[in-house]
């Protein structure tokens, strides 16, 4: 029995297949021109309108595209009154005129939901979606710590903490753009601050219980690279800081829910320093990079969980 789930967030376009155990995921990046921040809504659907054809034959050529038993779709950011965005249309219209083509049943899901469930397979601990556990959401859009607990097949995912304005992706993609780096920067930030032999000492975010707020880091990475600091320590900078509020944040997320475990999904997760610290201070469990970015894998094992629990 195979699943197909769509994902069409504002950055990537992805359609991933699950069969119970082993998945394929076919995405790409949207086009961002040089030096810009991102895109409009109206781009971005545009975009993955015309995307969602190709990933579609690259997996049916792989040869994974048969049997298809139910299509889910990411149909808006987060499973909250009010979540929405017009790209996650694009998936949802095509799945859902794929599922009535086909005959098969239609599941509507979370972009973060995909995230989670995504972690947790390429990290090898499924058995986290069945019971509470921590998760951070880093990405380009969403600085979010989660209380997660399962609902059905699917997970119910609180918010807890995180950011008070920008996301930790937003300043390091305002980082990476800013030292000349293509977006989105994450990758190439990461690579850039690997070269630097020493940088600036870390700033120390203020903390609110699990708030706190990175705009004024933007401010610090710019003076920064006004004052001639080399980009490597520049990038360095930005990334060790982020890395420190996180650890620091889930060190007292555990003193108030001992014992849980702690799952990191979203493009942020894939930086190495912040994987590195994370695992070391709390043993915290991440996906393979490739996963942690923005992919319709988590969208196919939540379909396959769904059909095969008949929700």
């Amino acid at each position: 029995m195979v699943t197909l789930g769509l994902d069409t967030s504002n950055y990537t376009t992805s359609a991933a297949v699950f069969d119970g155990a082993d998945g394929v995921n076919a995405g790409r990046l949207l086009e961002v021109r040089p030096g810009q921040l991102g895109l409009r809504q109206s781009e971005a659907l545009f975009q993955h309108v015309k995307a969602l054809p190709g990933r579609m034959a690259e997996l049916a050529e792989s040869g994974v595209l048969r049997d298809v038993a139910a299509v889910a779709a990411s149909a808006r950011p987060r499973a909250v009154e009010g979540s929405y965005m017009p790209c996650f249309l694009a998936g949802e219209s095509q799945g859902r005129a794929l599922a009535a083509a086909l005959g098969v049943p239609f599941f509507a899901v979370s972009h973060q939901q995909g995230h989670l469930a995504a972690a947790a397979w390429s990290a090898g601990r499924m058995e986290l979606l069945d019971a509470p556990f921590l998760a951070w959401h880093l990405s380009g859009g969403t600085t979010e710590l989660l209380y997660v607990q399962p609902e059905g097949a699917n997970v119910k995912a609180g918010r807890i903490g995180g950011t008070a304005d920008i996301s930790a992706g937003q300043l390091i993609d305002r980082t990476g753009v800013l030292l000349g780096l293509d977006f989105p920067a994450g990758r190439a930030l990461d690579a850039l601050a690997a070269g630097a032999e020493k940088g600036p000492k870390r700033f120390k975010v203020k903390m609110d219980g699990l708030e706190f707020s990175l705009s004024g880091m933007e401010n610090q990475v710019r003076a920064l690279a006004a004052g001639g600091v080399e980009p490597a320590a520049v990038a360095r900078f930005a990334l060790d800081t982020v890395s420190d509020v996180v650890r620091r944040t889930t060190e007292e997320a555990r003193k108030r829910y001992p014992g849980l475990p702690v799952l990191c999904s979203g493009g942020v997760a894939s930086n190495s320093g912040l994987r590195q610290m994370l695992t070391a201070s709390c043993g915290a469990l991440f996906a393979e990079p490739r996963y942690s970015t923005d992919n319709a894998m988590g969208v196919a094992i939540l379909a396959h969980r769904l059909l095969e629990r008949g929700e």
